[in-house]
């Protein structure tokens, strides 16, 4: 979550595994795509970055971020891949639909995360205007593609038992 102390592109690139061997899918929404291709290409590039090889990537889109759910459900039914990111933006308008698709999508990706065998990254931005989605998708706030890449990559090395203990500091 990007905060005035936190930009979603900044992370410390010892702590993440390799991505060498592993399998990805990206599965983007369609609408608001001025942001979600950023934010697809911003996680592909980070998945690269850490070894994952292009072929190895799988990305399908959707119509809207509600029509994620079924997306990601389908790719962790059908593609031989180790987690999926879900990729979206909502951005709030004059009637209660943003509301509705916003609990839709994250109860559904939520869901997906109970009862699958694998990952499901949740990268749906919820805005309440196009500057806010600017500022997570390159803009000042970093982009949330990376984000969700780095989360993707640290989850499959978990499920694989490959993480990293580290030390809890006290404030």
């Amino acid at each position: 979550m990007a905060t005035a102390y936190h930009h979603l592109s900044d992370y410390d690139a010892a702590t993440v595994p390799s991505a060498t061997g592993m399998r990805f899918a990206v599965v983007v929404a369609d609408w608001n795509d001025r942001f979600t291709y950023s934010m697809a290409d911003a996680a592909i590039e980070t998945l690269e970055r850490h070894g994952a090889r292009r072929e190895d990537i799988i990305v399908r889109h959707v119509p809207g971020s509600f029509e994620l759910v079924y997306g990601a459900a389908w790719m962790v039914e059908h593609a031989d891949v180790d987690a999926v990111i879900a990729i979206g933006c909502v951005i709030r308008g004059d009637t209660p639909h943003f509301d509705y698709i916003c609990q839709g999508t994250t109860q559904g990706l939520a869901e997906l995360n109970l009862r699958c065998r694998m990952p499901v990254i949740y990268g749906l931005l919820t805005c309440n205007n196009n500057e806010q989605a600017e500022a997570r998708t390159g803009g000042m706030l970093g982009n949330k593609g990376t984000e969700c890449a780095v989360t993707a990559i640290k989850m499959v090395a978990y499920g694989k038992g490959e993480t990293k203990d580290h030390q809890h500091q006290e404030p």
